[in-house]
């Protein structure tokens, strides 16, 4: 008779008449699932171990939304029906949880159940420490973590199961618990799983980590094969037809099963090859499966090759005969691939009725076959599985190599020695790493260990890595990093930064710069600032008093220059009578007064300003230079005020003359716009194919989205500049177009 579960009255309202009934029927299923549970003794047991979880855990939900009960009785099943382990490993899955929630002492376990239960469950409870401070991708504390917790392998098969039944209520954890967990089975347990036969499990295991890292392809799969499940049964169909005909008539005993293979392996499949889905030749796997008596069974394998083989060539290279030399794992099959119906390949894999329930259940269903209980066995059992874990090659388990994984195109996840995560930019490198961490770490990085090797500030991250940084206190950060790191924290860390030290060493100059004026006797003010910001093309004053504090700007340029300033114009006499000269000789009625610029003036030095870049049409005004001669500024020049306040008596009225349209004039523009394809097509066809625009240079600065261009143009008039602006701001994805001043050319 069932026992029945005696909820507490405070579980009333939390958990539902529906779930009551869907944790008994999982109780039930338990029980049936094994012969074990049928004895009094043992069934009692099961019984105690059950209460006491339900007595800690009454009503609490855990955070999946089930009733924690409820996920605690799932993941008995999994031990029992998966992995085929008894009475005391369900004992200690239904009881360890209690333990690390301090409601039962692994003393007080021992005392009403036994010391096997207690030793289980405290494996199990410290299982449930180290994992979470594992790295993903070191071989080498996989194995370690293995070696420490080999002393009953019942630990880590249970762990086997909680973590599957974890798995398949993932999709209710948060994104980065998800991603955590799927890299820790990829890199922990997949393997294992692997390594003690239980293939069942670790297919399962891997296709649902690769529904949380790969989401897209693993939804692009399933439903690529659903699509094809109609056309598939009808080729496993007309492919068994002859084989099965055969194994009749020569009255073997046998099953025929045809199923897809898992998802995992089909996306490694299409991503070794290269190859999209369609192209995959072994999508599915024919398993004949034949009931023999053990003194038959390899004959009977050889005979229903060769019935395989004589109606379908076979392919001599992928033949692997795991009937006569067992895999470590106590796996046993003989596969090989032939081509089928259609010229398409198939793998056809020939097992009896024993070696398919071992490839199942690993060694429990092996250790079951010799005629040994599964708790009864348990030591010869962990001693085959700790000389596998003993064995080097686990070091160089071939799946470790998956977590090099492109899980994500646009995150990459990555370990810090303790293990904790970090979601990082794709592209990201070891200095974004250090700027997540903390912007000190950031600030003083000159390198890293990732996986225990050597690597550069500029290296980038893959999925998996594990990142141990390396700090110098005399590392300071410097503008080029702003070219390799992509994390928006790192540069918004590297800017602020930048932006202190530059503050700091400008107040450094600021001060440098004012002593030395008061030693000149030099008035320090803004008027005074604005001439030095022109002079040696500037655009702040903090960016002057840092070039001065980093010796970038020497005080003594500073110095030659103000006196030089300072100078009365000797010249300037012999530049007016030169105008006027030349203005009597051109019979202009402008007045001896006014300056008329065109082509013809070439016995008078004057030049365009640099400054402000006059154009034909612009309204202008000449200044006398001490040794350049006179100079035509805009009057909207950025230094006109300055010149007309500080040197008013060099001041030359002065227009354009008629025979200026003939001159070409040098106009630069900047352009801001979307960064698309074409873009750059799109600007130099309007101006060079439509307007006939001479281009001197252009350069173009792109980011996040957008990008801001410098052109550099040849015009003939204000109004010719006009025109090409306006067309310019007409085109598609331009969204800014403007007339600057140029200090060059």
């Amino acid at each position: 008779m069932l026992p029945k579960i005696n909820f507490d009255k405070k579980t009333e309202g939390k958990i539902t008449e529906r779930e009551r009934k869907i944790i008994l029927n999982k109780y039930k299923e338990l029980l049936q699932l094994s012969e074990d549970f049928t004895k009094k003794k043992e069934l009692e047991l099961i019984r105690k171990a059950l209460d006491i979880s339900v007595d800690v855990f009454e009503g609490q939900r855990s955070a999946t939304g089930n009733p924690v009960i409820l996920d605690i009785l799932e993941t008995t099943i999994i031990v029992v029906d998966q992995i085929g382990l008894g009475t005391r490993s369900v004992a200690a899955t239904l009881l360890y949880q209690t333990v690390i929630e301090n409601k039962i002492t692994l003393k007080e376990i021992e005392k009403e159940f036994d010391k096997t239960i207690m030793l289980i469950v405290d494996g199990l409870v410290q299982i449930s420490d180290i994992t979470t401070k594992t790295s993903a991708n070191q071989a080498e504390n996989f194995r370690q973590m293995l070696l420490t917790l080999a002393e009953d392998v019942r630990v880590i098969l249970i762990k086997l199961a909680i973590l599957l039944n974890t798995m398949r209520s993932l999709s209710n954890m948060p994104e980065e618990y998800q991603i955590k967990t799927a890299l820790e089975t990829f890199s922990l347990y997949a393997p294992l799983a692997h390594r003690l036969g239980l293939y069942n499990i670790k297919s399962e295991l891997e296709n649902l980590s690769l529904k949380y890292t790969e989401n897209e392809k693993y939804k692009e799969i399933i439903k690529k094969l659903k699509n094809t499940t109609a056309k598939r049964e009808r080729f496993i169909k007309k492919f068994i037809a002859p084989i099965e005909k055969e194994l009749k008539e020569q009255k073997v005993d046998y099953e025929i099963k045809g199923r897809p293979k898992s998802v995992y392996s089909i996306w490694q499949k299409m991503k070794k090859q290269n190859v999209d889905f369609e192209e995959v030749y072994d999508i599915f796997a024919i398993r004949i499966i034949l009931n023999s008596k053990p003194t038959k069974e390899k004959a009977d394998c050889w005979r229903a090759y060769s019935v395989v083989t004589d109606f379908y060539q076979p392919n001599p290279k992928r033949l692997r005969d795991w009937i006569s030399i067992p895999k470590t794992n106590g796996y046993e099959s003989l596969h090989t691939t032939v081509v089928g119906p259609e010229s398409k390949w198939v793998e056809v894999q020939i097992r009896t009725q024993r070696m398919d329930e071992i490839a199942e259940k690993g060694y429990a269903a092996h250790w079951r076959y010799k005629g040994v209980k599964a708790e009864k066995g348990i030591d010869q059992w962990m001693q085959k599985v700790r000389e596998g874990i003993e064995s080097n090659s686990v070091a160089n388990c071939e799946t470790i190599d998956d977590l090099k994984l492109n899980l994500y195109n646009k995150e990459v996840f990555v370990f810090t020695p303790t293990g904790d995560l970090k979601k990082l930019p794709a592209g990201s490198t070891v200095l974004d790493f250090a700027y997540d961490i903390h912007s000190d770490v950031g600030n003083t990085c000159v390198g890293a260990m990732i996986n225990h090797k050597n690597a550069t500030i500029k290296q980038q991250l893959q999925n998996g890595d594990q990142v141990s940084i390396v700090t110098s206190k005399s590392q300071k950060p410097k503008m080029d990093w702003l070219n390799f790191v992509v994390s928006s924290k790192a540069k918004t860390k590297i800017k602020s930064t930048l932006r202190e030290e530059k503050y700091k060493e400008a107040e450094a100059g600021k001060e440098l710069l004012k002593r030395r004026l008061k030693n000149w006797k030099i008035k320090f003010d803004d008027q005074l600032i604005e001439v030095l910001l022109k002079q040696f093309k500037l655009k702040k004053p903090v960016d002057l008093y840092q070039s001065i504090a980093t010796e970038k700007i020497d005080v003594k340029d500073i110095k030659d220059f103000l006196n030089e300033d300072s100078k009365e114009p000797e010249t300037v006499k012999e530049v007016l009578e030169k105008k006027e000269t030349s203005l009597k000789e051109k019979g202009s009625s402008a007045g001896n007064d006014l300056l008329l610029i065109d082509d013809e003036l070439s016995n008078l030095d004057y030049k365009l300003a640099k400054c402000c870049n006059p154009i034909l049409g612009d309204s202008i005004f000449g200044f006398v230079t001490v040794s350049e001669g006179i100079k035509i500024h805009r009057t909207s020049c950025p230094n006109a005020r300055q010149l007309i306040e500080k040197y008013n008596y060099r001041i030359l009225k002065a227009q354009w003359s008629k025979y200026a349209s003939k001159q070409s004039f040098q106009a630069t523009i900047k352009i801001t716009g979307i960064d698309e394809v074409g873009m750059l097509n799109k600007i130099t066809s309007v101006i060079s194919k439509d307007l006939k625009v001479q281009m001197r240079s252009i350069a173009i600065d792109s980011i996040d989205g957008m990008f801001d261009g410098t052109l550099k143009i040849v015009v003939e008039s204000i109004k010719h500049l006009e025109g090409l602006i306006s067309k310019l701001k007409q085109e598609k994805g331009i969204l800014k177009v403007s007339r600057v001043d140029s200090v060059d050319n």
